[in-house]
């Protein structure tokens, strides 16, 4: 049975997914297989679509989740959870320009932007995790 309680495992996967979905993308840009590439980027945000709405969805019925850790693990996750909220809340407007200036073939935009977009998202993704990790493993 799939409960609220569950979003936080489902957030962690769609997490992962987005991050192998953006090295993909990297991965197919790099070779010059553009349409590989076009096919990954778009997923990857599709799925960071889905995340972002089961995120809410989680947030809005349960609330904020404390972490328990004491001693030097706490600044560790501080430092890392306060870095993620700062650079998540950057990659949907980052995101969003990155794949207009695609979508209109100013590739050259487009280049300069995902240049920044690109790490940023990765990071926020594979820090979803480890933060997902932190708090509920």
């Amino acid at each position: 049975m799939f409960s609220v309680a569950n979003l936080p495992t489902l957030n962690a996967v769609l997490n992962a997914f987005s991050a192998i979905f953006l090295m993909g993308g990297y991965y197919f840009v790099r070779r010059r297989r553009i349409v590989a590439h076009k096919r990954c980027m778009l997923s990857a945000f599709g799925i960071s679509t889905l995340f972002l709405v089961s995120y809410l969805i989680y947030h809005f019925q349960v609330g904020s989740i404390a972490f328990d850790g004491t001693e030097w693990i706490r600044p560790v996750y501080y430092a890392i959870l306060i870095s993620h909220i700062v650079l998540a809340a950057m990659i949907l407007p980052l995101a969003i320009r990155t794949l207009y200036w695609a979508w209109r073939g100013k590739f050259a935009q487009h280049r300069r932007i995902a240049h920044w977009t690109l790490p940023i998202w990765f990071y926020v993704s594979i820090t979803g995790i480890v933060i997902y990790w932190m708090l509920y493993q």
